[in-house]
C-alpha cells in the first residue's frame, strides 16, 4: 500500500527544486545572507480577470470563471462589488470578476508554464517592465490576451480577455525580488532594471580606474626603457656642464658690452 502510494505521489516542481539547489545559494552568496533563511522566495501568485461589460451575461461569466480555472489549475473565486455606482450600471454584490490565489506546488507549476510558455507566444514580446515592482518586493505585469497560455483552445474562445499577475515574494527590496524573478527564468527587457544607475556608475568608475591604471603602466614602461637607455649610452644623454656653463658666461659679458654700448650713445646724444 505504502508503495502504491509512493508511486502515485506527485514529483516535485522543478523550478522549486531549481530554486532549492541552485539560486538559493547564490542570492545568498551574492546579498552576503547569514543565513539562507533571509534570502527572498516565492509567497504567492494572484490571477485577477475582469469582466467589464460582461458582467451581466452569465454565460460569459461562466465562459470567464472556466477559462481562468484552466490556467491557475483551480477552481476561480467570484469577486463583486462591494457598493453600487450607478454611472456604472454596477450595483452591490453584482459579480465584477474572478481571481484565483495560487501557492506552494501549483504557484510554481504556474511560474515554470508562464516563463517558459505563456510569455515567449506574446506579440512582438520585447521583455517585462522591469519597472513594475510595487517597492516592497512584489511585482506585476498585465496579459491582453489569455491565449497565449496553451490551456486556452482558440476555437472554443468567445471574447479575448486580459488578466492581471501579481508575484507576491518575501523580498524587503525590489532589487532583490528582481534578482529573484530573474533567476527564476523572468525575461526582463535591460532597460529600467532595479540598482541599474547603481550598476552603471560602478561600471564606469572601475573603467576610469583601469585607464588610469593603463595609464600608469605605460608611463612605467617608458621611464624603464629611457633608463636602459641611459645605461647602454650615457654619453648620448650627459649633460654638457662645462659648455653651458661657458655659454653662459660669454652671454653675460655680451650683454654687459651691449648695455655699455647703449650707455654710450645715450651720453654722446645728450652731449
Amino acid at each position: 500500500m505504502e508503495a502504491t502510494a509512493t508511486q502515485q505521489a506527485a514529483p516535485p516542481p522543478r523550478l522549486r527544486e531549481r530554486y532549492e539547489q541552485e539560486i538559493l545559494p547564490e542570492l545568498t552568496k551574492k546579498f552576503g545572507y547569514t543565513t539562507p533563511m533571509q534570502a527572498p522566495q516565492l509567497i504567492k501568485i494572484t490571477l485577477n480577470m475582469g469582466l467589464g461589460t460582461e458582467k451581466q451575461d452569465k454565460k460569459s461569466f461562466e465562459s470567464a470563471q472556466e477559462q481562468l480555472a484552466l490556467i491557475a489549475g483551480q477552481h476561480p473565486n467570484v469577486r463583486r462589488a462591494r457598493k453600487s455606482i450607478a454611472s456604472f450600471k454596477l450595483r452591490e454584490g453584482m459579480p465584477v470578476g474572478v481571481s484565483a490565489t495560487l501557492r506552494r506546488a501549483k504557484m510554481w507549476e504556474f511560474l515554470d508554464r508562464l516563463t517558459s510558455i505563456a510569455v515567449p507566444r506574446i506579440r512582438d514580446f520585447r521583455g517585462l517592465n522591469p519597472r513594475s515592482f510595487d517597492g516592497r518586493g512584489n511585482y506585476s505585469m498585465g496579459v491582453k490576451e489569455q491565449l497565449i497560455f496553451p490551456e486556452i483552445d482558440y476555437d472554443s474562445v468567445d471574447v479575448v480577455r486580459g488578466l492581471d499577475i501579481t508575484i507576491t515574494t518575501s523580498a524587503e527590496t525590489d532589487l532583490e525580488a528582481f534578482e529573484l524573478l530573474l533567476a527564476l527564468g523572468m525575461p526582463f527587457s535591460q532597460e529600467g532594471r532595479p540598482g541599474q544607475e547603481a550598476r552603471e556608475a560602478a561600471k564606469a568608475e572601475e573603467e576610469e580606474e583601469q585607464r588610469k591604471e593603463e595609464a600608469r603602466r605605460k608611463a612605467e614602461i617608458e621611464q624603464a626603457a629611457l633608463e636602459q637607455l641611459k645605461e647602454e649610452n650615457p654619453e648620448a644623454y650627459a649633460k654638457p656642464e662645462s659648455e653651458d656653463e661657458g655659454e653662459g658666461e660669454d652671454a653675460a659679458e655680451g650683454g654687459n658690452d651691449e648695455a655699455e654700448g647703449s650707455a654710450d650713445q645715450e651720453k654722446d646724444s645728450d652731449g
